[in-house]
């Protein structure tokens, strides 16, 4: 049984949900030397989520984003959220941080992430302004001999 963690830091980007499963498996060529395992990501962050989901159709990506500010959406009259340190998109960030999660796992067979056809990692920003997010990435499992 091997480990592996790495942590890497992914583009800015602002409000939305954004495909990234290249980007991970670019940061982490080290995936290629296990034949069997699990992939798991932590995004180190309250206000932004990682999910697993549709990779294809961009729409997917859009309308996720906009039923997200359906159930949390931005407080413009300043009297549904009383946290609000960082602007009018802190505590719905938080609030979609909370439903959707800090993590996501994935298999590991034969040197790749083993994901259905359709689905792909996603990064989902809730934050207007663009944020630089840390993710950090621990592998295990049987390495090639």
């Amino acid at each position: 049984m091997a480990f592996s963690q790495k942590t890497f830091t992914l583009p800015s980007k602002s409000r939305g949900c954004y495909l990234i499963t290249d980007e991970v498996v670019r940061q982490l060529p080290e995936l290629k030397a296990y034949k069997v395992g699990i992939m798991h990501l932590f995004i180190q962050h309250t206000s932004c989520a990682l999910s697993l989901n549709e990779n294809y159709d961009q729409d997917v990506r859009e309308d996720m984003s906009d039923a997200l500010d359906r159930i949390a959406p931005e407080d413009k009259k300043g009297n549904m959220y009383r946290h609000d340190a960082e602007g009018l998109d802190d505590m719905p960030a938080h609030i979609k941080s909370s439903l959707m999660g800090a993590s996501v796992s994935v298999p590991i067979t034969n040197g790749r992430l083993n994901t259905g056809t359709w689905q792909g990692i996603y990064y989902c920003e809730f934050r207007a302004s663009k944020h630089a997010r840390k993710v950090v990435a621990t592998i295990q499992g049987e390495k090639y001999e």
